[in-house]
């Protein structure tokens, strides 16, 4: 297993939102989070990701740990495309940008500081970011924000190749990824 949660309870403002969460996520599996705004979904992933404690519970991840895509981009606004993600490879002990460029449509950006980008553009330069981890464990929340139709779709076969060879997705996302076999959670049973 890449995730396994165990009875897990996680707090936001000090107060457990989510308990008694249980779910386990192989090598090649996506899992979506569902549920309304502010039942926890954010703060189940940021639990996980090791953004902030647990209330109670176990998290086992894989030894190197997750890549984690939430709501900031995680971009540093001075640096261009190609700068960017040389930066978060060298974080994660990679070296190789240019698929993450491809995968994410970013050849023409590559000099662009991220200051000038789109919402839309900065949100794909995001998602190239989890190409150059490593990580075999992705924790996406939102991933889909900001992105046209054709950029989703693009996403969506990044997804699909990261899962092919041997990755996992958690995700919280309202947006049909046409991830086939993905599994679905509803948080609402979890509620506090």
């Amino acid at each position: 297993m890449l995730l396994t949660i165990r009875d897990l309870t996680v707090a936001r403002g000090g107060l457990a939102i989510l308990s008694g969460v249980d779910l386990t996520l192989a090598p090649g599996a996506a899992l979506i989070l569902r549920g309304p705004n502010g039942i926890g979904k954010t703060t189940l992933l940021r639990t996980i990701a090791g953004l902030q404690p647990a209330r109670m519970g176990r998290i086992e991840l894989p030894p190197e740990g997750a890549a984690y895509s939430g709501h900031a981009d995680g971009l540093k606004a001075t640096l261009t495309v190609a700068e960017n993600l040389r930066f978060w490879a060298s974080i994660y002990g990679q070296t190789d940008i240019a698929i993450a460029i491809a995968a994410m449509d970013l050849e023409a950006l590559t000099d662009r500081p991220a200051q000038n980008l789109s919402a839309g553009q900065k949100r794909r330069l995001g998602l190239a970011r989890l190409l150059v981890t490593g990580r075999r464990l992705w924790l996406l929340d939102e991933p889909t924000v900001s992105l046209d139709v054709a950029s989703v779709a693009r996403f969506g076969a990044a997804i699909h190749a990261h899962l092919a060879c041997g990755g996992a997705a958690l995700m919280a996302t309202h947006i049909d990824l046409g991830l086939a076999g993905a599994e679905v959670l509803d948080l609402a049973p979890f509620r506090a």
